[in-house]
């Protein structure tokens, strides 16, 4: 088993155990349990969404730069500076969507 299974299992178990152990008190109302646990994976997962778009955005953006340098190494400066502001754009608005599902999260 390749290792990002095991981090992905752990996350999903790490989800699938936070919301009951939080809500431990005198009595525990099973819809509330239920309502907190599918709030926590429906954040887990929007933010998984959000991770693999930025990271597939972000290395197709190296690649093709990249290529670019080497196809025409003149200009290797405009093509890096102009690969920094896409990648720092694209994170921006990574950790606006991360954000986002943290706080709709409950």
């Amino acid at each position: 088993m390749g290792n990002c299974v095991k981090v992905l299992l752990v996350l999903l178990m790490v989800v699938a155990v936070s919301t009951p152990a939080m809500a431990q008190g005198e009595e525990i109302d099973e819809a509330v349990v239920a309502s907190g646990f599918s709030m926590n994976l429906g954040a887990a997962f929007g933010s998984g969404l959000v991770l693999l778009g930025a990271g597939m955005g972000i290395g197709k953006i190296g690649s093709s730069a990249v290529e670019s340098i080497a196809l025409q190494p003149e200009v290797a400066g405009n093509i890096q500076t102009a690969m920094i502001i896409s990648a720092a754009l694209i994170e921006g608005a990574t950790f606006f969507a991360l954000i986002v599902c943290m706080l709709f999260n409950g």
